[in-house]
């Protein structure tokens, strides 16, 4: 190997010694890792909508930027009709959730706003936010107390600007969630903006699946960001906000202007995707049926109380631990991932089980079975 590769090679073989090294694998075994959580991605529904818009001749690709040549009919109807769905006021396409928050994030806090933060938001988040012009400051996991001091310290040190409040409505990792109505109270009186990742609330929680800030939506201080790729079955990610700040976007938003858009074909199946999950709202029935078992059997088997949301962490501390244990549920086929840091703070490395319509209760019976074997790594 040469020399200019060498500091790559030794940095992943020091990933390596920490149990932090990774690595791509095939889809094996039950799936408790996937964010599939209404079962739509391989759904037939879906395959007959990508083929029925094929049929009325959507293009795969989009051949351009948005403001070029890139703009599609499908990318338009897609934006009105989830406008409509969520209560918004405008929406806005991107390619990914990552590509959506950046994209927020680096664009709409100004020069002079302060942006805080809940600590465990996403990474997108996060790079957003160190590419934008605000001051950032991070605030204590679902501390509405430690959001708005941040604020009134910044104020009193000489803060003018618009102060904005950046969470998740279920956190990815903990299966907690946010304080929305405590947090908004505070964000409307600073007169700032609230900030609320949907992503892994779209199409599962909130009245008609539209997400926990769904009786908020459409209000002037609260955007919204909801993921394509996870409930929807899809991929791409919709920022809801006031008119003011989409068309803002539209001319401000590096990444959105100088990307080729998204595909058309993508744009008219999450369209599909949003009619079948207020089509079928039996579909979120099961699903909350299946976490009431998995809920039921960790507490009762394993002392563990997951929360009433379908992700559902086991947290077990060392990086090492959590890989061994992934890895013998792996054997027992069960695929059941473990997150390290940096994605969950030091020593909370954990099992991250996601409830979703690709498994049953005889799934979910076999997985806690498996955990609560003797000698599975889980035992101290």
């Amino acid at each position: 190997m040469g020399q200019r590769l060498a500091s790559y090679r030794d940095n992943l073989e020091a990933l390596g010694r920490r149990n932090r090294r990774r690595g791509l694998r095939d889809r094996a075994g039950h799936d408790f890792a996937s964010n599939d959580y209404l079962g739509l991605a391989s759904s037939p529904e879906l395959a007959e909508a990508a083929h029925a818009a094929l049929a009325r001749g959507v293009p795969v690709g989009a051949a351009g930027s948005r403001l070029l040549r890139g703009n599609h009919f499908e990318h338009e109807a897609l934006e009105e009709e989830a406008a409509t769905f969520f209560g918004a006021r405008r929406c806005l396409f991107f390619g990914s959730g990552y590509d959506a928050n950046l994209t927020l994030f680096s664009t709409l806090p100004q020069t002079g706003d302060l942006v805080v933060y809940d600590e465990l938001s996403h990474a997108s988040t996060r790079e957003g936010l160190r590419l934008g012009r605000a001051e950032v400051r991070s605030a204590r996991h679902n501390d509405v107390e430690d959001v708005e001091a941040g604020i009134k310290a910044w104020r009193a040190g000489g803060g003018r600007g618009t102060p904005w409040v950046a969470v998740e409505s279920l956190y990815s990792m903990d299966g907690d969630l946010a304080p929305l109505r405590d947090l908004l109270t505070v964000v409307e009186s600073h007169d700032g903006f609230l900030v609320v990742d949907e992503a892994h609330a779209t199409g599962v929680l909130g009245p008609g699946g539209r997400g926990l800030a769904a009786a908020f939506e459409g209000r002037e201080a609260v955007l919204t960001v909801h993921t394509c790729g996870k409930a929807l079955g899809v991929s791409g990610a919709l920022v809801a906000a006031d008119g003011v700040l989409i068309d803002f976007l539209v001319n401000r938003a590096r990444p959105f202007i100088y990307a080729t858009a998204p595909s058309p074909l993508t744009a008219a199946v999450v369209r599909a995707a949003l009619q079948l999950i207020e089509a079928q709202p039996e579909r979120r029935g099961r699903l909350h049926a299946l976490v009431q078992h998995a809920r039921e059997g960790l507490r009762s088997r394993l002392g563990l109380d997951g929360g009433g949301a379908q992700i559902l962490p086991v947290v077990l501390g060392d990086d090492a631990r959590a890989l061994r244990a992934a890895l013998e549920l792996e054997a027992a086929g069960f695929d059941c991932r473990a997150i390290r840091p940096p994605t969950v703070p030091e020593g909370t490395a954990r099992l991250r089980i996601a409830i979703t319509l690709n498994v049953d209760e005889g799934a979910i019976s076999g997985l806690i079975d498996a955990l609560a074997r003797p000698g599975l790594a889980l035992a101290a």
